[in-house]
């Protein structure tokens, strides 16, 4: 029998908090100390279909969400062919409440820009892509490049075309000025919300630490500040319970910058402590996971009260056109989307990329400020005689429905998944979609003698099971 050794928390840590609301040292340890792992997931409304009657460990809505369920147990989610297809993501529950405080400052009804500034590996912009409408643009953005490379692959799963993914430095954004209505700064911070669910983190807190992380945090919101409209909402969280990283930030951005706090209704029975600022009394909402069934969260949203409501107007940016494919190039590409007019088409090296035809301009203004990862959703690469279909494509909501379609049961779609070769007995030849309870996995072409697997080599399961 394994021996399960107590978590020592830091007790510099814990006696820093001694005078933070809501805090309860005797319940924050004994919590720690349990051992206990809270599973939680958030189904993609554009995919749930029956997505979650397929989920077989008991689901339980999270409160504050609409789409947030806790499971009864852990499953292995790399042999899950629904998390593949962008059913759901995982996602820590308290993190949630980003919902919440979205829906409580921003009419979601009227198109937005919305940043997203520290994007990876994209939980937040799932969530935030799930509330806006389709005539908004979400920026999702990681300044680390190799972390861009899992956002872009979440984004992707995802399905969406009105995003672009970005990999820029928080300054980067200044020059595009009140462009945002919303930026959300998921900052950097020292960790110690992740305590219980990451027993690593422990050893890597530090009080210094804590100091480094506050003074990253203020360069982060003061670099990204002049991007938000007047009137626009700027929405910070962390997974720290240190103040300096929380409610202080909030006083000193008061101090610096002209911002009002914005305040959330909460349902009491869902034990979040309402918290504020020492100094200017900023509302602030805390997470402690021996009161919530989650992790430790801290999250506050503010108005900007200076700037401009308009952006910048698009002839201050840099324009760079993007090239766009030849009438016969456009005409391979159109029997593969849904209402392909509403689409603005254009070349990226040798792929052809599809973009809502209304975030065109968008595109030439971020184009000019930003290096970007990924915009809208890749069709896939043209020959003189076809389109080779991207994965992308596969996964996306913008597909036409007539096309064609391998069911897979759980034991072929993993040997997809594992890009092994796909046994069917269809007479159909050419381009296929293969699927998984109805939801895409991707594509294989069907030849004569056998069948090829275009399942991305980078993402293919490697595990055993």
């Amino acid at each position: 029998m394994s021996l399960v050794l107590p978590v020592q928390l830091p007790s510099s840590l814990l006696q820093s908090l001694q005078q933070v609301k809501g805090f309860d040292r005797e319940a924050f340890e004994i919590v720690h100390a349990s051992g206990e792992q809270v599973t939680s997931i958030r189904m993609n409304p554009s995919k749930m279909k029956d997505g979650l009657r397929l989920i077989p460990y008991l689901p339980e809505q999270i409160p504050w969400s609409t789409y947030g369920y806790y499971l009864s147990q852990r499953p292995s989610f790399t042999f899950d062919p629904l998390f593949h297809a962008g059913v759901y993501y995982v996602q820590e529950a308290s993190s949630m409440f980003l919902e919440q405080v979205l829906k409580q400052t921003t009419d979601l009804s009227k198109p937005l820009r919305v940043l997203d500034l520290c994007a990876a590996p994209g939980g937040k912009s799932t969530l935030l892509q799930s509330l806006i409408s389709d005539k908004s643009l979400l920026v999702s953005n990681d300044v680390i490049k190799s972390r861009t490379a899992i956002l872009e692959e979440n984004i992707t799963k995802w399905g969406a075309a009105n995003v672009v993914v970005t990999n820029n430095d928080p300054k980067d954004f200044a020059r595009l000025e009140n462009y945002f209505d919303v930026i959300v700064v998921d900052a950097p911070c020292s960790g110690s919300g992740l305590f219980r669910r990451d027993p690593d983190a422990i050893s890597e807190w530090s009080e210094n630490n804590v100091v480094l992380c506050s003074q990253r945090q203020q360069r982060i919101v003061a670099d990204v500040w002049p991007a938000l409209k007047g009137n626009g909402v700027l929405i910070y969280s962390t997974c720290s319970y240190s103040k300096e990283e929380d409610e202080s930030i909030l006083d000193w951005l008061y101090d610096g910058f002209l911002a009002k706090g914005i305040s959330i209704n909460i349902d009491p029975s869902w034990n979040i402590i309402e918290s504020v600022s020492d100094k200017h009394e900023a509302p602030a909402y805390r997470f402690y996971p021996d009161k919530i069934k989650g992790e430790g969260f801290f999250i506050a949203a503010l108005r900007k009260l200076d700037g401009s409501e308009m952006p910048m107007e698009l002839g201050k940016a840099k324009r760079k056109q993007q090239e766009g494919p030849t009438k016969n190039e456009a005409e391979l590409v159109k029997p593969w989307l849904l209402n392909p007019e509403q689409y603005y088409l254009f070349k990226q090296a040798d792929e052809i990329v599809v973009l809502p035809q209304m975030f065109q301009a968008d595109l030439i203004m971020l184009q000019g400020s930003l290096y970007i990862k990924k915009a809208g959703i890749v069709a896939g690469k043209l020959t003189a005689k076809e389109l080779l279909p991207d994965h992308a494509l596969a996964l996306s909501n913008l597909l036409k429905e007539n096309i064609v379609s391998i069911p897979l049961n759980r034991e072929g779609a993993i040997q997809y998944l594992r890009k092994e070769e796909v046994q069917t007995d269809t007479i159909i030849k050419g381009w296929a979609l293969v699927n998984y309870e109805g939801h895409s996995l991707g594509w294989v072409k069907l030849l004569q003698n056998r069948v090829n697997n275009y399942y991305p080599k980078a993402w293919r399961i490697l595990k055993s099971v």
